[in-house]
């Protein structure tokens, strides 16, 4: 962490000094620093994966200074940088805790921030033709135009089957539901991709005051994230009635066949982290939650 530290101090121009971990911040933890004569600052450094990792930083900086241009609001991001070992970003200390859990009030903010993503695609990260390419198993190939992130997760995806007979049951419904979707064609909001996660939704008095951890951010539609926290309500009852505002939202941007499609890619992406991570009794859950989607959703179209 030393040389990390230093390297920040470096990009900045400013002395940099440890203070705390910060809760949340799972992906890659979390640390609120001090910067000389200015205010707190929230450092995130994670092992350097590939060797466009750190443009990829550069393009979810770009990201968050178009849309807080916008009145997105997310922390402006300081700086971006790499060690022989790591990439680092550091953004703004907004002092609020993430929220332990998403309420239906929360839920009902956050559809409002992702209107805001509407219309705003500014950078080639598209997350719409590469839901495509999961649900459908199609478009594969050295031509195709993904991260080396999605390719990763593709690549994992395709393994899923092998786990359990009911996990390829469920793969396979998948595949037959989304077996004669076409390309989808270019879509033009901001795609955030990780906003059904409380952690990265800070909370003040009930309201969210910021969204964090952009990083993975890009283009496509923001059905997208509506679609993950239509996943995340089915974990309590009570967020029943938000769901279907939610499933609304979804098929009314963009239709049956493409709400089935992020759906899909939402599902295969909850298999692959508890069998990745070997939390196999996880597994069943996740199985049933699954087919309780495709059911409702089956029932709406």
């Amino acid at each position: 962490m030393t040389e990390v530290v230093d390297d920040v101090a470096r990009v900045i121009g400013v002395r940099v000094a440890l203070l705390d971990r910060l809760a949340g911040g799972a992906n890659g933890g979390a640390t609120r620093v001090r910067l000389a004569g200015r205010a707190n600052a929230v450092l995130k450094a994670v092992p350097r994966a590939h060797p466009g990792h750190l443009d990829e930083l550069s393009r979810a900086r770009r990201v968050v200074e178009h849309m807080r241009g916008r009145g997105y609001p997310t922390p402006a991001w300081l700086g971006v940088g790499a060690t022989a070992t790591h990439v680092w970003h550091l953004m703004d200390f907004v002092d609020a805790p993430p929220a332990p859990e998403l309420t239906p009030s929360l839920i009902e903010q956050l559809m409002d921030v992702i209107e805001l993503q509407a219309g705003q695609a500014s950078e080639p990260y598209d997350h719409w033709s590469y839901a495509w390419r999961v649900a459908t198993g199609q478009g594969t190939g050295p031509a195709v135009d993904e991260t080396p992130e999605q390719s990763r997760l593709r690549e994992a995806l395709a393994g899923l089957p092998s786990h359990s007979t009911a996990v390829s049951a469920l793969v396979e419904r998948l595949r037959l539901v989304c077996a004669d979707v076409p390309p989808p064609p270019a879509a033009p909001d901001m795609v955030h991709a990780d906003l059904a996660t409380p952690g990265n939704v800070l909370v003040r008095d009930g309201a969210v005051v910021a969204v964090v951890d952009v990083g993975n951010a890009g283009s496509g539609t923001r059905a997208t994230d509506l679609t993950t926290l239509v996943w995340y309500t089915f974990r309590d009852p009570l967020l029943d009635g938000v769901r279907r505002r939610l499933w609304a939202k979804v098929l009314d941007l963009v239709g049956a066949e493409g709400s089935a499609m992020l759906a899909a890619t939402h599902i295969l992406h909850m298999l692959d982290i508890p069998i990745r991570e070997g939390r196999h009794d996880a597994v069943p859950g996740v199985v049933e939650r699954g087919h309780r989607t495709l059911d409702e959703l089956n029932a709406l179209r």
